[in-house]
């Protein structure tokens, strides 16, 4: 069986080389962790990061936050040993870098259920390959909690330039979040290299929050309040949000498959946005009026 899953807004990249980075991400506010073995750690560290990586994931202590472990592309020189690690550590999610096909999910599930792992996989696409298989990855294995969009190696493979906006990337943003619901799964967007950049930053935290994206993958904690911010619902949104549920519960009691919300037919399928509301709310320390 594997483990329940729940969509993170604030997924925290960091580097599995530095112990004390590890050591105050226990404390940050992100709800997500993620322990880079890949593109944050140099060639001469992997051995080390991989280490203690494991270490911090047995060691736990990271309360209700998932976490989760970046291997290195299974086609490297480190993939398979990461794997390997993070297996025997029982990581309940692997985030897994350039995934560029569905054979690629369909061979890591069979991996994975051979070593009987509880881990839940987040495929990352940053690549046209993966883009344009988006769809297919999506929906290649149960084990898939959610697909992540890498923006840098994207760009760079396009040749494209990275612009306010990103508008070289609007139809692989739209692909992906398009794959994503499609399969019933989480989508994350990509970070935002220039921590410093307060403004940019939150201007692609509305972007991503107004394409669909569930949340917005980070690589600094000073970026974690500005995607609460961002993700976080109004008190009157929220307000809403409380009555809508609790007046089609009642109806659900009474028998009723539809009830009257300020003077709007409401059904399950609002019910389930409302409690998405109510759940950014609570992550950002923001309650109904």
């Amino acid at each position: 069986m594997t483990p329940e899953t729940r969509i993170p807004v604030a997924p925290l990249f960091m580097p599995a080389s530095n112990a004390r980075a590890i050591e105050k991400a226990r404390g940050l506010s992100a709800d997500a962790i993620i322990l880079d073995l890949e593109d944050a750690v140099s060639p001469d560290a992997k051995a080390m990061a991989r280490d203690q990586a494991v270490a911090a994931v047995r060691e736990g202590g990271f309360g209700d936050r998932m976490v989760a472990i970046r291997i290195n592309a299974l086609d490297t020189p480190w993939g398979g040993e990461d794997l390997a690690a993070a297996i025997e550590a029982g990581v309940e999610h692997l985030v897994v870098p350039k995934v560029e096909a569905a054979a690629a999910m369909a061979d890591l599930t069979v991996r994975l259920d051979v070593a009987q792992s509880p881990a839940r996989v987040w495929a990352m696409i940053e690549t046209p390959k993966g883009v344009l298989a988006a769809g297919a990855i999506a929906a290649a294995s149960p084990r898939l909690a959610g697909l992540i969009l890498g923006a840098n190696d994207l760009v760079k493979e396009l040749r494209a330039r990275h612009v306010a906006g990103r508008a070289p990337l609007l139809y692989a943003m739209g692909q992906v979040v398009m794959a994503a619901r499609a399969a019933g799964i989480g989508v994350i967007d990509a970070v935002y290299a220039d921590f410093r950049d307060e403004t940019g930053f939150s201007a692609e935290c509305r972007q991503a929050l107004e394409f669909g994206f569930d949340g917005k993958s980070l690589i600094h904690p000073a970026q974690i309040p500005l995607v609460l911010a961002a993700y976080a619902p109004s008190p009157e949104e929220l307000q809403a949000a409380k009555e809508l549920v609790e007046i089609f519960e009642r109806a659900s009691v009474e028998g009723k498959g539809v009830a009257v919300h300020n003077g709007r037919m409401i059904e399950a399928l609002h019910v389930e946005e409302a409690r998405r509301v109510l759940a950014r709310g609570g992550l950002a320390g923001v309650t109904p009026r």
